[in-house]
């Protein structure tokens, strides 16, 4: 006959259990809040960060006691709204609950200080950058003037740059001034011949796409051609940005690619939402050089809005309703899946993307329960998710159009649609950009965090 065991075991080992999980009694910064907040929040909340607070220093951090613990508990922050459970990337911005714990009780002590020289030391970051030292900074000829009249803008940019010879780039970051102005950035590197590059710094360093009724028109007023008239070859997507994105950094060989000594970061196009105040905007791109030679470059591909799926139902969001949409894709042949982006704008409230397999088999892609359009980032595997030919791409976008919904630009609620591509915030998007590559035998065992997690400089 089985030992029976008897009731106060149980509850000892739920008392050993809730002791590995708790946070210890008494908490200092020094010994219990500094590694976490050094760790997991200082990256962005530090001089030239992209948090609107500094968190570098015992007073610094006891000064927002009461706004850190309410963020972490309610989940605000750190900002990461892919749900874990469902799949998992490289530098997932989380806390685990024994984190936020910690935090929380130890506002609730009244915030000990401990011993201030037993504190972990501050991370060494890069001055104006969540990825490391660039090799190269390249910045718009002068500040750019963004117009106080509350109306949406949106330009094509040129930014010239000049190196000593062709070179391979690894990764670029797009650093923005005016975060809370600057929607959306789609940067192209246009890769001029040297012998042709005359007109390289002439013509105009910015237009308004409304100015001019053709794109070719705006390129000539820009003078992106070279100097006999044929246009330089241009890498797409190189330094997009989104609110809340951190460049994509792979391992080495994988991406990057090759920049001629002379060229130009072309912004087509940068977004500036509306602002009531005259103001300037310093923007700028971090470059970061390859290390070694660019074996697999990488492939995009773009479902939805723009892309080469269509939405269905198309995308019409009728005031007063919660409406869900769709857009799928059957690959022709086999990919390894490298980071995703999903996109929506301000009446979107959930997304989720899977892909099915030929045989059934289901691969979770990414789960959002709430988007919040304020941090959109692009999202890459912890390894190489291999989807074979045949694998359909499956993605569900929910909007919420209903006075219920915070950040509908629309008091009361009207009808919202993309407006045949229109990337004006009070418009909507649906989109899923997924980067990849051709598959080789291997590829999913192949991790890709970068080469010192978030710092890829090495």
């Amino acid at each position: 006959m089985p030992r029976q065991v008897s009731p106060a075991w149980f509850a000892i080992i739920a008392l050993m259990v809730g002791a590995c999980s708790a946070p210890p009694p008494t908490l200092t910064f020094s010994e219990d809040v500094a590694p976490i907040i050094f760790s997991k929040c200082a990256g962005c909340h530090r001089p030239s960060g992209p948090g609107p607070f500094n968190l570098t220093s015992f007073v610094e951090v006891k000064n927002k006691a009461a706004v850190i613990a309410r963020v972490v508990q309610n989940g605000y922050m750190p900002p990461w709204p892919a749900d874990t459970t469902y799949s998992r990337f490289v530098d997932e911005k989380i806390l685990n609950q024994k984190e936020i714990a910690t935090l929380v009780k130890w506002v609730e002590q009244g915030c000990p200080s401990g011993n201030l020289n037993n504190a972990p030391t501050l991370p060494k970051f890069a001055d104006g950058s969540l990825l490391g030292k660039p090799d190269m900074v390249v910045r718009m000829a002068k500040p750019f003037p963004i117009i106080g009249n509350n109306r949406d803008r949106f330009l094509l940019m040129k930014l010239p740059y000049e190196m000593e010879r062709d070179t391979l780039i690894a990764a670029v970051e797009f650093v923005p001034h005016r975060k809370k102005l600057i929607h959306h950035v789609n940067g192209q590197w246009l890769k001029y011949d040297p012998t042709l590059s005359g007109t390289l710094k002439t013509g105009r360093t910015f237009v308004d796409t409304d100015s001019f009724p053709t794109p070719k028109e705006a390129y000539e007023a820009l003078q992106l051609a070279q100097d006999d008239g044929t246009y330089p070859m241009m890498k797409m997507s190189v330094g997009n940005y989104l609110p809340g994105v951190v460049s994509t950094w792979y391992p080495e060989g994988i991406g990057g690619f090759r920049a001629t000594k002379k060229g130009a970061i072309f912004l087509k196009d940068i977004h500036y939402g509306p602002s009531n105040r005259n103001l300037l905007d310093s923007s700028y791109f971090n470059i970061f050089f390859a290390k070694g030679p660019i074996k697999r470059p990488t492939l995009e591909m773009q479902l939805g809005t723009l892309g080469i799926t269509p939405i269905e139902p198309a995308l019409v969001i009728p005031a007063n309703e919660v409406k869900t949409f769709k857009t799928q894709v059957t690959l022709n042949a086999d990919i390894s899946l490298l980071t995703i982006n999903p996109h929506m704008h301000l009446l979107g409230k959930s997304f989720w993307a899977f892909a099915i397999k030929p045989g059934g088999d289901t691969i979770p892609l990414i789960r959002i329960r709430k988007w919040d359009f304020r941090w959109q980032y692009f999202y890459t595997f912890r390894t190489m998710q291999h989807l074979p030919a045949g694998t359909t791409i499956f993605v569900f976008g929910t909007f919420d159009n209903t006075i219920h919904n915070p950040l509908n630009p629309n008091h009361p609620p009207k009808t919202v649609s993309e407006r045949s591509g229109s990337m004006r915030t009070s418009d909507e998007m649906f989109q899923f950009i997924m980067t990849y590559l051709p598959y080789q035998p291997g590829d999913e065992n192949i991790r890709l965090e970068p080469p010192t997690s978030t710092s890829p400089k090495r």
